[in-house]
């Protein structure tokens, strides 16, 4: 049997060989791929349940069940962890002894503040706050010596374009828009992050710990935003700046307990313009982008459906997913931290709808100028809750859909219980730095002092989902902390010291500035004004309220006058109250004041007024009369909104290296007089004469983002509070100066070389053209010293060149020129040489930031460096004034001297501060009439936050202007 069967197995065998052996083989291997899944004989995208495996279907299964995952973390699981996953090994221990601490708390009255307290910083968090012993384990550690100084949180900047708009600006590192199209979800900020921006330390210098980089605002949907820390790491990677990766990148992810945010910017209004998109078209470019992710979140779905269905057989072999539309699919299943950069009424209510049609909610409106006339509801109305709201406290009206943005709006969306987190203007003129400063203002126009702090530290990190871990004081909580030499909502409060993650960053190893943390009364919160009546009347008139002011013919008396002081007919200030022989006066003056002069200065048992006489009284509660301000450097007087030609002059002004200057000019340079384009009763004017800034010089530049003009023509000066040219007094000088500009080529722009320009300049000067045109004629009055000649010019070199330029002249027609330098944020390199040529300096920023390259060697001052460009210069006998970057800065302008005040105690007392933006700036203006208006302040005096502008006396108009709501 065994035979026949062998013999049977054998012939089979044999017989195999033949054809039949062929189709066997293929068929068995068409089975093996099939059950493989590369069957030839099946689809190459589809399973069959029976061959997809259990570590195949439980991969699947995975991916569905993370869509449902929900972002954020259990506090309590989150700070019981022993270090941050941030920490710099090597970092010491830090033992920070006796501070007050601003917790940053806003819902627990007693944890808002703790005074007298110690807080330990060690691995990266906070380790404990209260009455700390000295010894800490074994640990290295460093001890500081608060003796009270408050201490906060890092602060957090919501809306910054650090290191993807980098400075100094260059072709190279600015990428913050992209102009591939309106939509662009898929971009990343964190692929053009730039860990060389200047910004990074200047932002720490402020305190700032923490940014949300955003791409630009040109697009509807800029991409993906990133929070990072500002603090440079030992990787020196913009990945390891993050603060938490999001999952797809996240190896170290702790499976099933934390899903990290992930953060979409969006734009509106007139940024969109760009594209050609009206606000109509922008939204139906929103939309379409949205219904393009929805559809990709059905396909998936859908896939998930099927797959815990157990349906196998009909699904593909790879998870549907979209590079493009990843990130607004996950907006709509609410893993994401939407923020939109809106400011009218209108772009916000579509945004609203828009998070209602497709139902996902928004973190934050960014920048929000008219969030505070819609308080009633309508923010509320957002899909999933009323977002926060991250805006600036002034500085409004740069745009017409700005123009209705109010002082007065953080207080009242705080009061309509609208989440408020303070930001800097959007631009790279405006520092990260300057964080503070904002809450400052906001609690000078009424935002509650607790809310204006917790609106740079808690309230911006619960916007962005990470109040776990950032914006608060608490154990387990980052150690981001600040100390500050004075009360944090004080003008001239400095950070101290700084430490991120527990490691200190200001002062540096390397340099350590002397700063001042013992002195009690910068401890002290500073009170505010009270500004209800004109918050009313500001919404009252939605938003542009009239700002009209009543004239005073008869008499005034202001009593409980601190202070007063005025300016001789040289120009010169003084000081008549108190008098330097009775200081006991001081707080208890009284000033009459009839058709605009000062007729009687004294104690209150003084200057005694008839009581048949008609008189009102006006108690100062302590307040000041002194001289007005003089805003010099902007537009302020001739446009009402700098962005709209329409509002103003118009932006058609001549570049003679560019344009052909028309024949109906007869003038080879294109001067122009700024006189002929006043515009009196602007907005921006009205709100800086009832800030104090009496008078203003300006000159016409030209349109905003146009290349830069050489030849900048003739300013003038004129009255802020004046209705119109032909009002007596409205012009104070018809032709001030002589204004050009010499720079290096800027980003983006056509530009003249350097050697070109200064080849002009010399042209011109020595007299080569005609002076039966105006070029010829002020360019001749100007080398002659008739008129200054005001050059804006940032680089030392180039500064070089044109003092060597000054001496050329003047030894050629034997003049002695009247030369300024107006922005000069290189002056401190050439300090000495500026002086000896008896060239002036007009300094723009208090705070340099090196924007441009051709003004990167900034001199930052504290915490950074000791001296500041304006202390150098004082010090080698150069004349200095005060300038602005915009006309909406008129309106704090004495926060920037009050804050040169306090830093300048030992080198400058306050009259040669108030000098800076007055007497300073007439001289090197040759401003020849003195501007002999003064201001009165009531609660303080110019330099107190505490205190408000009510009046202006006006000898030349015979009257006051009392300031009414």
């Amino acid at each position: 049997m065994s035979e026949n069967r062998e013999s049977i197995a054998n012939r089979s065998w044999v017989s195999f060989s033949s054809p039949h052996l062929w189709a066997f083989c293929i068929a068995t291997i068409a089975l093996r791929l099939f059950v493989s899944n590369v069957g030839f004989f099946a689809s190459p995208k589809h399973h069959d349940s029976l061959f997809w495996s259990a570590k195949q279907q439980g991969n699947i299964l995975s991916i569905c069940a993370s869509l449902e995952s929900v972002p954020g973390v259990v506090e309590s699981d989150f700070i019981t962890r022993d270090t941050s996953d941030r920490y710099e090994p090597g970092t010491n221990a830090t033992l920070i002894k006796n501070a007050t601490i601003f917790t940053g708390e806003i819902s627990d009255g007693e944890k808002v503040v703790l005074t007298r307290s110690d807080i330990l910083l060690d691995m990266g968090i906070v380790k404990a706050i209260g009455n700390l012993s000295l010894t800490y384990g074994d640990s290295n550690i460093s001890v500081v010596y608060a003796n009270g100084a408050w201490v906060t949180p890092g602060l957090i900047d919501l809306h910054s374009h650090l290191g993807v708009m980098s400075i100094p600006l260059t072709e190279g590192a600015s990428d913050a828009n992209s102009k591939k199209g309106p939509t662009v979800p898929w971009l990343r900020s964190i692929d053009a992050l730039n860990t060389h921006d200047d910004g990074f330390k200047l932002a720490v210098a402020g305190g700032v710990t923490s940014v949300k980089v955003i791409p630009g605002n040109l697009n509807a949907i800029a991409g993906e935003a990133f929070m990072i820390k500002t603090r440079p790491t030992s990787k020196r990677s913009p990945s390891s700046m993050v603060i938490e990766l999001p999952d797809l990148w996240n190896v170290t992810k702790q499976e099933g307990k934390y899903v990290p945010w992930r953060y979409l910017h969006q734009g509106c209004g007139e940024d969109l313009i760009v594209y050609n998109l009206t606000r109509m078209d922008t939204m139906w470019t929103l939309r379409s982008a949205y219904i393009e992710a929805l559809q990709h979140k059905k396909v998936q779905d859908g896939y998930c459906a099927d797959a815990q269905a157990g349906l196998w057989a009909s699904l593909p072999t790879e998870f549907p997913r979209s590079v493009k539309w990843e990130l607004l699919t996950e907006v709509l299943r609410g893993k994401v931290k939407v923020s939109v950069h809106c400011n009218e009424a209108v772009d916000i209510d579509s945004m609203i709808r828009l998070s209602n049609e497709f139902q996902f909610p928004i973190s934050v409106f960014h920048q929000a100028s008219e969030a505070w006339l819609v308080t009633n509801g309508v923010l509320n109305e957002t899909w999933g809750g009323a977002p926060a709201v991250s805006l600036y406290a002034t500085k409004h009206r740069s745009k017409r859909e700005s123009f209705r943005g109010s002082e007065f709006a953080p207080r009242t969306l705080a009061e309509a219980n609208i989440s408020i987190a303070m930001q800097v203007r959007v631009s790279p003129a405006m520092s990260s730095r300057d964080l503070m400063f904002e809450a400052q203002q906001a609690y000078h126009f009424g935002l509650p002092a607790h809310l204006a702090l917790a609106s740079v530290t808690s309230v911006p990190a619960m916007i962005a989902g990470l109040s776990h871990r950032i914006g608060k004081l608490r154990e387990g909580w980052d150690a981001d902390v600040v100390m500050w030499d004075s009360h944090p909502l004080r003008v001239e409060a400095t950070a101290a010291m700084v430490w991120i993650d527990g490691a200190l960053q200001i002062p540096s190893p390397a340099y350590k500035p002397a700063m001042n943390i013992a002195n009690p009364e910068r401890r002290k919160m500073p009170t505010a004004p009270n500004w209800d009546k004109e918050r009313l009347t500001a919404s009252v008139w939605d938003g542009l309220p009239p700002l009209s002011n009543r004239k005073e013919d008869r008499k005034i008396v202001f009593y409980n006058v601190k202070e007063v002081w005025t300016r001789r007919s040289n120009g010169d200030i003084e000081e008549i109250f108190p008098s330097p022989t009775d200081p006991d006066m001081n707080g208890r003056g009284r000033v009459v004041v009839e058709r605009g002069s000062l007729i009687c200065v004294g104690g209150n048992d003084m200057c005694l007024v008839s009581e048949y006489d008609a008189v009102d009284y006006i108690n100062l509660h302590g307040g000041s009369i002194s001289p007005g301000l003089h805003a010099y450097g902007t537009s302020l007087g001739l446009e009402e909104i700098p962005s709209e030609p329409s509002t103003g002059s118009g932006h058609t002004i001549y570049n003679p290296f560019m344009d052909d200057i028309p024949q109906i000019l007869h003038d080879v340079g294109g001067i122009t007089r700024a006189a002929d384009a006043l515009t009196f009763g602007t907005r921006n004017a009205k709100v800086a004469y009832r800030s104090g800034v009496t008078a203003a010089t300006s000159y016409l530049t030209g349109p905003q983002g146009a290349y830069p003009r050489v030849v900048l023509g003739l300013s003038t000066t004129f009255r802020t509070g004046s209705a119109h040219s032909m009002q007596y007094g409205a012009v104070i000088q018809d032709v001030t100066a002589l204004h050009i500009s010499i720079a290096m080529p800027t980003v983006g722009k056509d530009h003249v070389g350097v050697s070109d320009q200064v080849a002009a300049l010399r042209r011109l000067l020595f007299g080569w053209e005609s002076t039966d045109t105006e070029t010829g004629l002020w360019f001749k009055r100007a080398a002659e010293g008739e008129v200054p000649l005001v050059i804006n010019v940032n680089n030392a070199d180039i500064m070089t060149t044109l003092l060597l330029l000054k001496g050329e002249v003047e030894d050629r027609i034997g003049s002695r020129m009247r030369m300024v330098f107006s922005g000069a944020t290189e002056a401190h390199l050439l300090a000495p040489e500026i002086s000896n040529s008896g060239v002036g300096i007009i300094l723009n920023s208090l705070k340099p930031y090196p924007t441009t390259w051709d003004g990167r060697r900034i001199l930052a001052g504290p915490p950074v460096t000791n001296d500041t460009t304006l202390s150098t210069l004082l010090k080698h006998g150069v004349t200095v004034g005060m300038g602005m970057k915009g006309p909406q800065m008129a309106q704090i302008m004495r926060f920037d001297l009050a804050s040169i005040a306090f830093q300048a105690l030992k080198s400058m007392d306050r009259l040669e501060v108030l000098a800076l933006a007055s007497r300073n700036l007439d001289i090197l203006l040759g401003v020849r009439e003195v501007n002999r208006d003064v201001v009165v302040y009531d609660g303080g005096s110019l330099f107190d936050l505490s205190s408000k502008a009510i009046a202006v006396i006006s000898p030349q108009r015979q009257g006051v202007d009392m300031f009414g709501a």
